[in-house]
This record gives structure tokens, sequence and C-alpha cells, in this order.
């Protein structure tokens, strides 16, 4: 039997969720025409906008559909830091170490060719971000700060940031923020009107829509400078052909996961808490990556003694999926820099595993990890001592 614990990475697709991408998929037309077909399509995106923007508490002009999160991402980042160059310079961009590549990598891309310059917020081993370096450089840096970008749910930790807080101080500064809440929306209580956000990303996949589908949702007081230039969909900020099949999945995948998000996350923080409980009666020497709030359904050790790697491939000679940090960083099981961002040594960097759990997890999954993980760390920690 296989045992999927990486929910975090992807997670399965919501039967109601496919049903509608499939129904969706046997219309035809194309939503930018006139003639009748187009206009029962564009019904459909619309219905999706409309379905999404109730699920995260916005305007439905302010949905943006895109192809994930990283795409969202890169959205926000670049057209908002390009849109506030319109009027005078602005060179800094906050953000942090322990963010997904998809935020790092857009900032260091405007740092090398636009001449960003970011400033990299520091994070401490319980996972929570230093806010009084965040307050002085919104003191110091105001007038020349471009945004802030950073991540509602860490993908990695499962440590939870005060976006709401944090957007807050900034707009004291009428600086815009975006987050990525590619790990925390159905998961958590968000509301994207009293988040005080200018953006924040969303990808379908990890609310049960197919792999391919996500959005960005952009308050009506911004017009971040687009990043795909053509026929000017999506209020000009997302040119092409659109995606009403993958739209409505999304859509319905994100009023499915809001609906019985108090029950799933409650039920899975009960079987969170017993895999722990069972990990660290196996593994005594084990530690939490975090100590400050986290989400309910992610759970992240250090294992000393062994190598991420070691330990995923054992865990999958059981049948049990299991992970080290981002999916993104596939084939690259080096330390991970979210852990190395904490303050967190190479060695401890390099010996973390994350479990996550999603709406399919049951008990018997629990029970079939729980009950390898002593055989798995003991096989690591040998192998381990012979590299």
């Amino acid at each position: 039997m296989s045992v999927f614990l990486d929910h975090a990475s992807t997670t399965p697709v919501r039967p109601k969720a496919l049903e509608a991408y499939l129904e969706a998929l046997a219309h035809l037309g194309n939503p930018s025409s006139v003639h009748a077909h187009g206009r029962e399509t564009r019904e459909l995106l619309e219905q999706a906008r409309e379905k999404l923007a109730k699920a995260s508490h916005c305007d439905k002009s302010e949905v943006i559909f895109t192809s994930g999160g990283t795409e969202s991402n890169n959205h926000a980042i670049k057209g908002i830091y390009w849109q506030r160059q319109l009027d005078r310079p602005r060179k800094y961009i906050i953000s942090a170490l322990t963010e997904h590549h998809a935020l790092i990598d857009p900032i260091e891309w405007l740092e090398k060719h636009e001449g960003a310059v970011p400033l990299w917020l520091p994070v401490a081993r319980d996972g929570q971000p230093d806010l009084v370096v965040y307050e002085d450089w919104l003191a110091k840096y105001g007038d020349e700060i471009a945004l802030v970008s950073l991540m509602w749910v860490n993908n990695e930790t499962g440590a939870i940031w005060d976006i709401p807080g944090i957007a807050g101080l900034a707009k004291q500064y009428g600086i815009p923020v975006h987050s990525d809440a590619v790990a925390a929306f159905g998961h958590i209580e968000i509301s994207f009107q009293d988040s005080g956000l200018a953006a924040m990303s969303i990808s379908g996949h990890k609310l049960g829509a197919p792999i391919g589908v996500g959005a960005l949702l952009v308050a009506r007081s911004q017009k971040p400078i687009s990043i795909i230039h053509g026929g000017g969909q999506e209020r000009g900020l997302r040119s092409g052909t659109m995606n009403y099949p993958h739209a409505l999945s999304l859509a319905i995948a994100a009023e499915l996961a809001v609906g019985d998000m108090a029950e799933r996350e409650a039920r899975l923080e009960g079987l969170r808490d017993s895999l722990e409980a069972s990990l660290l009666a196996a593994i005594p020497q084990a530690q939490k990556t975090i100590s400050g709030p986290r989400i309910g359904h992610t759970s992240s050790f250090v294992l000393p003694g062994v190598q991420s790697d070691s330990v995923l491939f054992l865990f999958d000679q059981h049948g049990i999926s299991v992970s080290a940090g981002s999916a993104c960083q596939a084939g690259v099981l080096g330390a991970s820099h979210v852990l190395l961002a904490m303050g967190y040594s190479e060695a401890e960097s390099s010996a973390v595993i994350r479990v996550t759990l999603g709406h399919s997890t049951t008990q018997q999954d629990i029970d079939l990890f729980t009950s390898s993980i002593a055989e798995v760390y003991a096989t690591a920690l040998k192998a381990g001592l012979n590299r």
C-alpha cells in the first residue's frame, strides 16, 4: 500500500473540481469572442471569478487567473516593482531568505537586471521574522522601498506570519505588500479585503484543483505593469486566451477548501500531533524545526546524524512519500535554504524531513508512517556513518 504524506507539494484533485473541469472542457468557445459560443464560455469564466472572489473575500475584479503560484509571484513582484519606478526610483525590496524560490528568484532577477536592492529580513529559529528590523527598515528607507513580498505560511516549516500586521506597518509609509499565500489559503482564515495587501498569490493544485492553474488577487488600487503582453485580458495584466476549465476547477476547489477548512484542519492537526508524538518516541533526539505559530497539517523535523536524501529514499522503499522541503527543488537535496536562513547549521539543514497531510489523509496513513520510523532512521543513521 502506498502512503502519500507530501500534500504541501500537491494534493489529490477533489472530485467536484475534476467534474467541473471536465464539464467545462465540453463547452466550445473562446471567452474573448463575442458570438454565442464565446459568451457561453465567458460566463463560465466569470462564474469561476465570482466563486473565487467569494472564497477569498475580495471583489471579482481583483481576481486575475494565472497558471499557478510561481507565475502569480512573478507578476506581483516584477509588476509592482516596475510600477513603483514610474514617478521616482525606489530600489529596495523587503523579503526573506526563508521564502520559496518563486519569490527569491524574481527578486534576485530584479537585483541583477534592474538594479533592485533586496533587504532580507532576519528570521529566528522559532520561524518568526524580526519585526524590529522590519520597522527600522520602513522608517529608514520608506521613500525608497518599492514593495514588501513575504509568504503568509512557509511551505517548508509551516510557520505562520502576521501578514495583516506586516501590511499595516507598511501602509503607514504607502508601501504595497504582496504575499504568497499558496501554503496558507484554504488552511487558515484569510480575507483579502481585510488583509491590507496589494496582491496575493494562490495555487490551485495545493487546494485540490488540477496542476496548472492559480490566481493573483490584485487590489483595485494597484496597477502593476504586466510581464505578458498581447490581447489585454485579465485587466491587462495577463494576456492570453483565458483558461475557463482550469479557472472553474480552481474556484470549486477553493470553495470546498474554505468550506470544510475548520473541520479538516482540526482533524489533520490531531493526526499530525499523533504522528509527532510517535516520531519523538522513536527518535528522542529529533527536533521540530520551529516553535512558533504553524499550520495544522505540516510537520518538519531535523533528524540528527542522517541525510535527508537517505531518509526520503528509505521511506519511499516502504511505499511512503514524504519530502525534505519544496518539490520545486526536487533533485537538489542539499541543505535547506530555509533552515540555513533561520540559523541552523549545514548539517542540521541537510537532515530535515517534512511530512504534510491533506484532505485525503487517514489514520491508517499515519499508522503506516509511524510503524516505519524507527527502522528508517536506524538504517539512514548507519548509511550516514558509512559516508
